[in-house]
């Protein structure tokens, strides 16, 4: 599957990104360029409690960076150890996707500069990775959870610039759960446990998200300091 160029101004992708030659179309806007320079002045720390994400926008961003890091982790492991059974569809779909959080990573990494978290150590063992029902409902709650942490905390960015580009990736993030649904059951995509009777996707705040992305994580974060209204 191809998806299409996301547009304006560009901000390249790091040579290291997966076939790089298929990279062109994950770029995003470049009006986080300078993003960098804005963020250097925040201090990030550890403690006892975890990884401190940091405050304000700048956490908010660590947050995100944070779950485009488990996401990416885990779809890299799902195309190096294939599940018995799957097609070339799926691989190649699969592999799309693998792409796109890479690309998500790498550019909250890049946006991030020295106020970035580490990297985070995934733990992976609850999941079967050579069973297609397994791997398919673990990539479900990944790209649900999220979509639903991205409209959750589109109140908390104060940023319009940073607004912009969440709301890009969302919508990203849309897509894959879409079809992800799709492959576990057919026009699954958008039942209503993807979203509510308003028609609208279900967001979720960051302590729960972060409760939940915890089983796949070996790094605990502290996310204490993020706004919370």
């Amino acid at each position: 599957m191809k998806t299409q160029n996301e547009s304006h101004s560009l901000m390249a992708i790091p040579d290291d990104v997966p076939n790089p030659s298929r990279r062109h179309f994950f770029q995003l806007s470049a009006g986080l360029a300078g993003v960098g320079v804005l963020i250097g002045a925040c201090h990030k720390s550890s403690s006892n409690n975890g990884v401190n994400l940091g405050s304000g926008d700048i956490g908010v961003l660590n947050y995100a960076y944070a779950l485009e890091q488990l996401e990416a982790a885990f779809y890299t492991r799902v195309i190096a150890s294939q599940y018995s059974g799957i097609t070339a569809d799926e691989v190649a779909l699969l592999t799309d996707i693998r792409d796109h959080e890479v690309a998500h990573r790498e550019f909250f990494k890049a946006a991030l500069g020295t106020s970035a978290i580490q990297a985070l150590s995934v733990n992976f063992s609850s999941i079967d990775f050579s069973n297609r029902a397994a791997v398919l409902g673990a990539a479900k709650t990944f790209e649900d959870l999220g979509v639903s942490a991205y409209n959750g905390a589109g109140r908390l960015i104060t940023s319009a610039e940073y607004l912009l580009v969440a709301g890009k990736i969302v919508s990203v993030e849309a897509r894959h759960a879409a079809y992800i649904r799709d492959l576990i059951g057919y026009n699954s995509f958008a039942d209503n446990s993807a979203m509510g009777s308003n028609g609208l996707d279900l967001e979720s705040s960051p302590n729960t998200v972060l409760a939940a992305a915890s089983a796949y994580l070996n790094t605990k974060l502290d996310a204490s300091n993020l706004p919370n209204n």
